[in-house]
């Protein structure tokens, strides 16, 4: 019996010391309670001017009067919490840990203020940033007003005199002011045409009796059996085409201000031309008219431009006459970027790759919105020429990424370019190209390649 008595004394012992052990010890010092689980005692906030106070006391910084130093104070309890992370950093150990050395205690000090200061130059930094990014944004507004101006009481009152002048030119490259862009383009594009506003209201009355009289169901097969005598049934199209041109702005898609308008003049233009009909990418170009005219001189500029000799090849698909301009183009490349241009022939890249998705749409689609407007707006002054050169400015400002491609990369690049292109860069680039070889222009060498089909690209003819 003697066994069993001492284990149970034993026990006992024990459960009086747990019962001892695991009574809440009451806490007599705040010590470091964002990181423990000692309860948070009930002190009412202090004012943060009493806290630096304390804390320069701590540290030595009282003044003359109170000339205290952390190597020699005795450490001492704080009755108040850490109300930020600088009184973390800046608080010493918990009372159940040893004290920081004086040295360690300066270190951190230092590393705090290292750290303030850097934050601070950063912070500077980036409020002189946002304070020249504010004034070259006046600068700007200031000078697209006082351009604006310049066109509408100089220019534009006196066209026909004044458009081929060095000073209006000048003013053309800078880009164009938005409220006058459309002004200015239907000028420069004009109306050999002779399109009036009736004869637009005729050919939209035309294409709705057409939508009306064509069966959602049968429209696939229609669009099929069009000769390209007639190709009105293609109307059918431009509805699965307006979804998706430029659907980020979300004012051409289904109920959007702007679907109807661009559905009305891509609509009276395939009854306009019927010979044409409607093809891929007109929309981008329709759309990008309606942003700066009226609807009906939308129509009107949209036409003109289509009948452009570049831009009727391409819409009518006449195969010899863009391997024409593609070969000229060539010639130029050749001329301007010799080592890009053996880059890409080494990697059987031809123009046609990537120069189809630009010349249709007239960098609209490929280019940031407000950089293809001022594309545009030197494309309304320089005619066709001006799209090659800005693709030989785009390859230019890209070549030293080009270089390091292979035809994979290459094209993938180049039919998808980045998001944001730096305008002023690019207009650089562009002005840097001469279109020039041996002594003739854009016009010469492409009117010579005409009459010599044997002369264009063997690569492309293939």
């Amino acid at each position: 019996m003697a066994a069993p008595s001492l284990l149970l004394y034993i026990d006992r012992s024990l459960f009086a010391r747990r019962v001892k052990d695991s009574r809440p010890v009451e806490p007599r010092d705040p010590g470091w309670k964002l990181f423990g689980k000692v309860p948070l005692r009930e002190t009412p906030t202090k004012d943060p001017k009493r806290i630096q106070t304390e804390y320069e006391t701590k540290s030595g910084r009282a003044g003359p009067g109170n000339p205290t130093s952390p190597r020699k104070s005795v450490r001492k309890n704080l009755d108040f919490e850490p109300l930020s992370t600088t009184a973390l950093i800046l608080e010493d150990r918990p009372a159940n840990l040893p004290a920081k050395p004086a040295e360690e205690a300066q270190k951190h000090r230092q590393q705090y203020e290292e750290m303030v200061a850097q934050a601070k130059k950063r912070e500077l930094k980036e409020a002189q940033k946002r304070k020249k990014q504010l004034e070259d944004r006046c600068k700007l507004e200031e000078s697209i007003g006082t351009a604006a101006q310049i066109w509408n009481q100089e220019i534009l009152p006196n066209w026909s005199t004044m458009c081929t002048s060095r000073r209006v030119r000048d003013l053309w490259w800078q880009g164009i002011p938005p409220s006058v862009r459309g002004k200015v383009w239907s000028l420069a594009v004009g109306n050999e045409l002779n399109i009036t506003h009736e004869l637009y209201s005729i050919c939209l009355s035309r294409a709705r009796e057409k939508w009306k009289s064509m069966p959602t169901a049968a429209s696939e097969m229609e669009t099929e059996d069009a000769g390209s005598s007639d190709r009105e049934s293609s109307l059918e199209l431009i509805k699965l085409d307006i979804s998706r041109t430029f659907p980020h702005l979300c004012i051409f898609q289904q109920g959007g201000p702007y679907h109807d308008v661009l559905h009305s003049i891509l609509g009276a233009y395939t009854c306009y031309r019927p010979d044409v009909g409607y093809v891929q990418g007109m929309s981008f170009i329709a759309a990008v008219l309606i942003l700066n005219l009226d609807t009906a001189d939308a129509f009107i500029a949209f036409a003109n431009l289509l009948n452009k000799p570049c831009q009727m090849a391409f819409f009518r698909v006449d195969h010899s006459l863009m391997l024409t301009y593609f070969s000229a183009f060539e010639v130029f490349f050749e001329e301007n970027l010799p080592k890009l241009f053996a880059h890409f022939k080494k990697n059987n890249l031809t123009p046609d790759i990537y120069l189809i998705d630009w010349i249709f749409t007239l960098y609209s689609k490929s280019l940031p919105l407000d950089l293809a407007c001022r594309v545009w707006d030197v494309f309304c002054r320089d005619s066709e020429e001006f799209l090659f050169r800005t693709a030989l400015g785009l390859l230019r400002l890209y070549q030293d990424v080009l270089t390091c491609m292979d035809f994979i990369h290459m094209a993938q690049f180049l039919t998808r370019l980045p998001d944001l292109i730096p305008a002023e860069q690019l207009f650089q680039h562009i002005a840097s190209i001469h279109m020039t070889s041996r002594n003739r222009k854009w016009g010469q060498v492409l009117q010579a390649l005409q009459k010599d089909p044997e002369r264009c690209s063997p690569v492309l003819k293939r």
